[in-house]
């Protein structure tokens, strides 16, 4: 059932009964035999940042434009869906952008999907700067889980990677808000530039080292075609451990699931935990068990696709959640997504010709 709003979004729900599907419905797996079990939802495709790995300014200027509000999935759309593939074994979820805060109400459509059955752990990413406002909003909405994205304490440093918006405090303050709400063990998400930011990365782990929260190092991937990405801006795994183990000694540990996507180490004086996501260096494509939702409705299999497939079409035009369920299981059972694996093997200009949606389409 759609949750009561004080503003409704346009959209109609859709009838209890339709959202019956038959449960003898195996979950799909894909060619690499890697099954549906996580979802991401990009909800907008708008930020009040401009990253320059994600939506550099020179290109998202003022008078870029946006999707129009017609072409957004709402947020009955969106529940919807997530039964759907909640029956097809997704239990797990993260909303995304853009910046999700930054769509009206999000912590309503938080509400309507933390109730879902089967969906267990539902989670949220965000550059914190409107958690003073929406953290306690959240936590009672029902969500689990928050990932602040910080690439760096440096005032200059942040404010050259986010194109001068905003300031390292502000996200402080929002993380200060969402331990006031509740929220504990927080994921810090530092992505990794050579000669940008990773100078600074040793600052970020003395600053939360000891605090309860993960911070998580992501090495600098090519994601779109906009941030113009090359390998020697990588910083690996295995230099982000070293710059950080000698200041603060570190021991490998082991994944907390199958399919988790950093590679983990704590503090060998147990003070806490890091993590690094490793896309560039050692790809984790074998355990991905993840699909994306764009802020349009397009399924998208992986995160350095090229295309993806329309959920909003046909359910606008009148398709049943049984032909959803159909049409969904067809997509992911003939899925052979593995770029990461395949990108060493690619020369620079294969790599670069290759067409790739966005990260602010798809959520991250």
């Amino acid at each position: 059932m759609c949750a009561a709003r004080a503003e409704p979004e346009t959209g109609t729900c859709a009838d209890p009964e339709s959202m019956k599907i038959l449960p003898a419905k195996n979950t799909p797996v894909d060619t690499r035999n890697r099954p549906l079990r996580d979802l991401r939802i990009s909800v907008t495709d708008r930020c009040n940042f401009r990253c320059t790995y994600c939506m550099p300014a020179e290109i998202f200027s003022e008078k870029y434009e946006f999707l129009p509000r017609r072409d957004l999935l709402t947020f009955e759309e969106i529940e919807r869906l997530v039964r759907v593939f909640a029956e097809l074994g997704v239990s797990k979820l993260r909303i995304s952008g853009g910046e999700p805060l930054l769509r009206s109400h999000v912590d309503d459509l938080i509400l309507q999907l933390s109730s879902i059955e089967g969906i267990a752990d539902t989670a949220l990413t965000t550059n914190a700067t409107l958690l003073p406002r929406m953290a306690d909003k959240l936590r009672k909405a029902g969500l689990g889980r928050l990932t602040v994205s910080l690439d760096s304490l440096d005032d200059a440093v942040f404010r050259k990677m986010n194109g001068d918006k905003l300031s390292p405090a502000e996200v402080l303050e929002g993380i200060v808000a969402a331990e006031a709400a509740g929220f504990t063990q927080l994921k810090i998400n530092c992505v990794v530039q050579k000669g940008v930011n990773d100078h600074t990365i040793v600052d970020l782990a003395r600053h939360f080292r000891g605090s309860g929260h993960i911070l998580r190092f992501i090495e600098y991937m090519d994601v779109g075609t906009r941030n113009d990405w090359n390998l020697e801006q990588v910083m690996s795994l295995d230099e982000i451990v070293d710059a950080i183990g000698q200041d603060f000694p570190l021991i490998p540990l082991e994944p907390n699931h199958i399919g988790e996507v950093a590679k983990r180490w704590e503090y060998a004086d147990g003070q806490g935990e890091i993590g690094i996501i490793t896309s560039v260096s050692k790809p984790f494509c074998g355990d991905c068990s993840r699909a994306r939702l764009t802020t349009d409705g397009t399924l998208v299999t992986c995160l350095f696709a090229n295309s993806g497939t329309d959920l909003r079409g046909p359910m606008r035009d009148g398709a049943s959640d049984e032909e959803l369920f159909e049409l969904i299981s067809g997509i992911w059972s003939a899925r052979t997504d593995r770029y990461s694996e395949e990108r060493g093997q690619m020369t620079d200009a294969a790599r670069q010709d290759r067409a790739r949606m966005e990260m602010y389409q798809l959520g991250g």
